[in-house]
């Protein structure tokens, strides 16, 4: 079958470190965390204290009242990356048929705010059922994707994928595919995720997932270092305009990058752990570089899933050593997670941004706070502690979530 191919024409994100793309990758570049004591909620009787929370983010600045309050904050994050990426890509009615532009759109949690708030409202309360008309349209995890589509008229494929903190990855895989069948034209692929919220930090800090580094926040997310003791939790949105590439060039648009191929995979091993040989990440790397038809030789960067974990610092590049052999060493790898934090379900779009941007612009962004070597983790270059400037041709962005599930995706150079 002749596949089609597939372009990046748009970028949009909120980040902990910037509000638009260009000040998030200005802030990756110079090394900036977005890490912390928590602001959303008295966080004083958990043992994690820290988060990477949006700052100077003010809804009202976007939406009106009304607007405001029906949605859930992980629909704003979305709605507004989304509306970046769309105007980068000046992709308007001009240019394209509504019913061949798509969005599909990942949340690993969906409406986590608007779930705590009204669960507690009705206990506060006495359990009075006095339920928003609202909740149910704020809490699911697919009415972003509804969102976007309604405001500017998509009627293309519309759903939402939900993979833990693979799911904006998988969103942008799905997304790959259908364009590249003919299915659609283009479609604005991304994720977005609000969970610094009580339950969340209470529920991942009893697993022992976060950091709890909390006298040194901007230090505490320090992937592939040997005093990792965890995660810090993000929050946010990025957005991609894919594009079939023949439309595309038809209608003048700057091109970013190219996806070339993606690669998903299970680890069907545990629920929450990585496979500890990293065979999960292993097979998905390996798909997505033979599904782009290059070579791994070819691979100059891999933004890693990197979370800053005991257990997935250390899989991860025996997976990489692994598939890639003598070549892994030569490759620049990072973990853009040490300043934007884990965001959770958004986290795969986030740096498949990152990704982008660093094929764009000839620079990867550094993996920052490191300072000691880890013996077990296998010693490859993990751009630490300062950005390098490296013509990357063809670079990797991984995801991986709670449940086993990978995503690999592969963009290339636009030639």
């Amino acid at each position: 079958m002749n596949l089609k191919r597939v372009v990046v024409t748009g970028l949009g994100s909120l980040t902990p470190v910037g509000n638009t793309v260009s000040e998030t990758w200005a802030a990756l570049l110079n090394g900036v965390s977005g890490a912390s004591l928590i602001t959303h909620f008295d966080a004083s009787k958990f043992k994690c204290k820290i988060a990477c929370e949006l700052k100077g983010f003010d809804a009202l600045s976007y939406f009106d009242r009304k607007e405001a309050n029906r949605m859930d904050p992980f629909s704003q994050y979305g709605v507004i990356a989304a509306e970046e990426a769309i105007k980068d890509a000046t992709l308007n009615e001009a240019h394209i048929d509504p019913t061949r532009v798509g969005v599909i759109w990942g949340s690993g949690n969906g409406g986590v705010h608007t779930f705590q708030r009204e669960i507690m409202g009705y206990v506060e309360s006495g359990y009075t059922p006095h339920f928003s008309p609202y909740f149910c349209p704020r809490l699911i995890s697919d009415i972003c994707a509804g969102l976007i589509s309604i405001k500017y008229g998509f009627r293309g494929p519309n759903f939402c994928t939900v993979a833990a903190c693979a799911s904006s990855a998988v969103a942008i895989s799905d997304a790959f595919n259908l364009i590249r069948l003919g299915k659609a034209d283009a479609i604005i692929a991304g994720g977005s995720e609000a969970a610094v919220e009580e339950c969340s930090i209470g529920g991942f800090s009893s697993m022992q997932a976060l950091s709890t580094r909390n006298d040194s926040p901007e230090t505490a997310s320090r992937p592939f270092d040997r005093d990792r003791d965890g995660f810090v939790l993000g929050e946010g949105a990025a957005a991609l305009v894919l594009e079939e590439r023949e439309h595309a060039l038809a209608r003048g648009a700057k091109i970013y990058a190219e996806l070339s191929g993606c690669g998903l995979s299970a680890d069907a091993y545990h629920v929450t752990a990585s496979h500890p040989e990293g065979q999960g990440a292993y097979d998905a790397m390996r798909l997505a570089v033979e599904d782009s038809g290059m070579q791994l030789t070819d691979v100059d960067h891999i933004n890693t899933h990197g979370t800053s974990t005991p257990i997935g610092d250390v899989s991860e590049p025996k997976a990489v050593v692994r598939l890639f052999g003598d070549h892994a060493k030569t490759m620049n790898l990072n973990s853009t997670k040490s300043m934007t934090g884990h965001l959770l379900g958004a986290a795969g779009a986030v740096e498949a941004m990152a990704t982008v941007m660093a094929i764009k612009e000839g620079i990867i962004p550094p993996t920052i706070n490191h300072f000691n070597d880890d013996p077990n983790i296998e010693p490859l270059n993990f751009t630490f502690n300062k950005a390098v400037r490296r013509d990357v041709h063809f670079a990797l962005s991984n995801a991986f979530g709670f449940g086993g599930h990978n995503v690999c995706l592969a963009f290339k150079k636009d030639e």
